[in-house]
């Protein structure tokens, strides 16, 4: 099941997000983004009362942006990612977004992969994006029809 981040969440979340990126969000982050970012939509994969997946978009006029993405280790290769991607492009989507973008690691291939298989395309490439210097790469998916 896909539904709204809460604060109770936020303990699962944050181990996720440990486990998944070495740059990451702080507990703050989170808690602002759920309480008072009115633009961010913050959504855990649940399973069993367990927290297996997270996803974080903003959607600013008729543009959309992920944030943040990350599955469990445990719950890998289970699709829960895919379902999560699916979920946010159908859901900007119905709010007439054009388009949908995301910066990913270059070295995240699995990531890239599944962005691809999205739909996504590479369209830059971000120099020393991340605190570690790495480049991001910078891709975007028509929506609405758009191409």
């Amino acid at each position: 099941m896909i539904r709204e981040m809460t604060p109770d969440d936020l303990d699962q979340v944050m181990d996720i997000e440990k486990e998944a990126f070495h740059e990451h969000w702080k507990r703050e982050d989170f808690e602002y983004e759920i309480s008072k970012n009115e633009f961010s939509n913050m959504k855990v994969y649940e399973k069993d009362g367990q927290v297996l997946g997270m996803v974080g978009y903003y959607i600013l006029f008729d543009d959309a942006q992920i944030t943040t993405l990350a599955v469990s280790h445990q719950a890998r290769r289970h699709g829960i990612a895919y379902e999560l991607m699916s979920y946010v492009i159908e859901q900007c989507d119905r709010q007439k977004c054009s388009v949908l973008s995301l910066e990913v690691r270059k070295s995240n291939e699995a990531a890239i992969h599944l962005y691809k298989k999205c739909g996504f395309y590479e369209m830059n490439i971000r120099k020393g994006y991340y605190e570690d210097g790495e480049d991001a790469l910078f891709m975007m998916k028509a929506l609405g029809g758009n191409i």
